[in-house]
């Protein structure tokens, strides 16, 4: 199951008490206080990983705690700081306040930390007590209590470009044939359930990243079929894609698809429209495509410089895509 949303309970750890102690040594008549300080708690440490791809790990953790400072020592000796708790999260995770909502962090690039919780201060032992006129202090303070928050993960996938269109117009099999990522693929709708993620390597060894979102039907902004639940994940894309089925198959026209995928974007965040876009035309290979896409391109409002047809399943004007797609995203 992919986890791209999660709440969990985060506290820092108390810090160590301090110690109230006494010297009693031979040949030191008058000993003297020596109660060490008690540890800082350990803190709670986010920190982006372009290794992990969701919010898996927490799903059944929806308590994480830091661990505890330890109490002073005799011979003022100080206790022994808590480990701090380092979170590993993907890069495009958003951390909120899960009570009021508020954007705390944002992780963009690898390796970003950010300490959400801080760890309670050690106590204060009676040694840290003595001044000239006090040279006996019996006191000691105990470890304060460490930081704690709730706070909602939500994470938006970091892609160059957006894969949408409508259930079996064939985006499954586009991504794995041009990023040679393994996708389910079937002859029915909804085949993907989950956001897939994958590359094209360039022949200057840089890569663009793809994330193909589960099929956008009419209502999706609504939560009709998989609903808006995915749409947060196009959101940060250079580049979008229209992937329209040109076969018509499913009783539907090309441009209606358009039209439809373009107003449930638009429902969802105004912003979408205006990012480039290509719209490539799938499935050019059956008889019903030709007629279909004439229809198309006398109704088509914007510059044909930005219509590509293709079949992915014969691998058909697939060159002529990867060039358009690292051209676009590269000027950006």
């Amino acid at each position: 199951m992919f986890i791209d949303r999660v709440t969990i309970d985060l506290i820092a750890g108390k810090g160590g008490d301090g110690l109230v102690a006494w010297r009693r040594e031979k040949y030191i008549p008058k000993g003297g206080p020596c109660g060490g300080n008690g540890g800082k708690g350990g803190s709670i440490i986010l920190q982006a990983d372009t290794d992990a791809f969701s919010l898996e790990y927490y799903r059944n953790r929806r308590i994480l705690k830091a661990d505890n400072g330890r109490p002073g020592g005799p011979n003022q000796q100080q206790g022994r700081n808590g480990t701090d708790l380092k979170l590993y999260v993907p890069c495009g995770t958003l951390v909120k306040n899960a009570a009021t909502g508020e954007i705390l962090h944002d992780f963009t690039t690898d390796g970003e930390k950010w300490v959400v919780c801080n760890g309670g201060k050690g106590g204060r032992g009676n040694d840290s007590f003595k001044t000239p006129t006090n040279r006996a202090p019996n006191q000691s303070t105990p470890g304060l209590e460490g930081e704690s928050i709730q706070i909602e993960l939500e994470l938006k996938l970091i892609a160059d470009v957006g894969l949408v269109g409508f259930p079996n117009a064939g985006k499954s099999t586009l991504i794995s044939t041009l990023t040679h990522v393994r996708v389910k693929i079937a002859a029915y709708p909804f085949t993907t359930l989950q956001p897939n993620l994958g590359f094209i390597q360039c022949e200057d060894y840089t890569r663009i990243f793809i994330a193909d979102i589960p099929g956008i039907i009419e209502g999706a902004h609504r939560n009709k079929g998989l609903g808006f639940e995915f749409l947060r994940h196009i959101e940060r894309t250079k580049l979008l894609i229209y992937l329209l089925d040109a076969s018509g198959i499913d009783g539907r026209t090309p441009l209606d698809d358009f039209n439809v995928l373009r107003k449930e974007l638009e429902a969802y965040n105004p912003e979408m429209l205006q990012r480039p876009f290509l719209v490539v035309l799938n499935k050019i290979d059956t008889e019903e495509a030709q007629e279909n896409i004439v229809a198309f391109k006398k109704e088509y409002p914007f510059d044909n410089s930005t219509l590509l047809e293709i079949s992915a399943l014969e691998k058909t004007g697939l060159p002529e895509l990867r060039e358009a797609i690292q051209e676009k995203v590269k000027s950006q």
